[in-house]
């Protein structure tokens, strides 16, 4: 089960969609330039798994969604760490390259820093936040996905279709990880 949220406003129904995923998005902003986007994801996966791809395996998050991530670069840093750049066709019409900020195990976070790309033709800053927890009743997990972001101009849209995109990957990746081995 998918829930986007814009944080702040009353919940609203998005139409279109299927039956079986219940979406609802509220919002707020702190300007006209700045916003957040949230996403819950229910998946079967524990946190464990799902943060084990990005934080440790984002070389296998193409693998799971090819169709919307085409590559991803794993740069080596000083003191011997290395710290993925995930660098990407989304979509197959937008580029992006994101560097891995925060890694918190005992959470199951991560965040990521729009470096490069598409996303800062229309945006100053982008910074997206992966966080699984398990669910509070049963197996698996609910992964959210905070997207926060300052736009350039007015003009430009709230990351919306991004933020489905997220939920999309999440529900990829899901799927791959119950695949056998």
């Amino acid at each position: 089960m998918a829930s986007l949220a814009r944080t702040g406003k009353p919940e609203v129904d998005v139409a279109k969609k299927p039956q079986h995923v219940h979406r609802t998005i509220t919002s707020t902003k702190s300007s006209a330039l700045t916003g957040k986007l949230e996403a819950d994801v229910e998946i079967k996966a524990s946190p464990e798994q799902f943060h084990d791809m990005f934080a440790n395996k984002p070389h296998h998050v193409h693998r799971a969604c090819n169709d919307k991530v085409k590559d991803v670069i794993c740069l080596r840093v000083s003191g011997g760490r290395s710290v993925p750049l995930s660098s990407g066709v989304l979509c197959m019409s937008k580029k992006a390259k994101e560097l891995i900020e925060a890694v918190d195990p005992d959470k199951k976070l991560i965040t990521f820093r729009e470096i490069e790309g598409d996303l800062l033709e229309e945006y100053k800053s982008f910074v997206i936040t992966i966080q699984a927890s398990p669910k509070s009743e049963g197996s698996g997990s609910v992964v959210r996905w905070t997207m926060e972001y300052e736009k350039l101009h007015r003009g430009i849209d709230h990351p919306q279709t991004l933020l489905q995109l997220a939920v999309d990957i999440s529900e990829d990746i899901d799927a791959h990880l119950a695949k056998p081995n």
